[in-house]
Parts: structure tokens; C-alpha cells; sequence
């Protein structure tokens, strides 16, 4: 059977994660956390002094994208 990707939507805090993790697991797939790559670029945005103000500026970001690198690694059978 060919591989799929599996996208699980819905509210915050309902489970998402929980349930991706357990069916990636079971199908041995790579579980793929959107939300940390979100969290990652919002980082680099405001280390890279991009937030003022509780703003984004965004032309910059978007310049800078191609620069932002992220990565997943598996250690002791754990996602990082």
C-alpha cells in the first residue's frame, strides 16, 4: 500500500497531537508537528528583532523564509 499523508485538523487542546502521534506510530509514518514549525519561525522572528509591538513585519519575515532552516531528528525513538 502506497503512503498518504494524514492530516488531522480541529480545536486547540482536543487531542490532535495525541491522536497523530499514535497513528503515525502505528503506520510507522513520520509524526510532522506544524505547530513547533509555526513556533520556530515566530522565534527566529523575534530573535531576529522582526516583532514590534506585538506585530510581525512581515515583508521581512517573508524575505528571510528562505534563510530559516528546520529540521526533525528521532532520538532514543523520540521526535525532536
Amino acid at each position: 500500500m502506497p503512503k498518504i499523508n494524514i492530516a488531522i485538523d480541529g480545536h486547540s487542546s482536543c487531542g490532535k497531537s495525541t491522536i497523530a502521534k499514535a497513528l503515525a506510530k502505528a503506520l510507522n509514518y513520520t509524526y510532522i508537528d506544524s505547530g513547533s514549525m509555526y513556533r520556530a519561525v515566530t522565534l527566529y522572528a523575534i530573535k531576529n528583532n522582526m516583532a514590534e509591538f506585538e506585530k510581525i513585519k512581515e515583508d521581512e519575515l517573508l524575505n528571510s523564509l528562505p534563510k530559516i532552516k528546520i529540521g526533525f531528528t528521532k532520538k532514543n525513538g523520540q521526535q525532536h
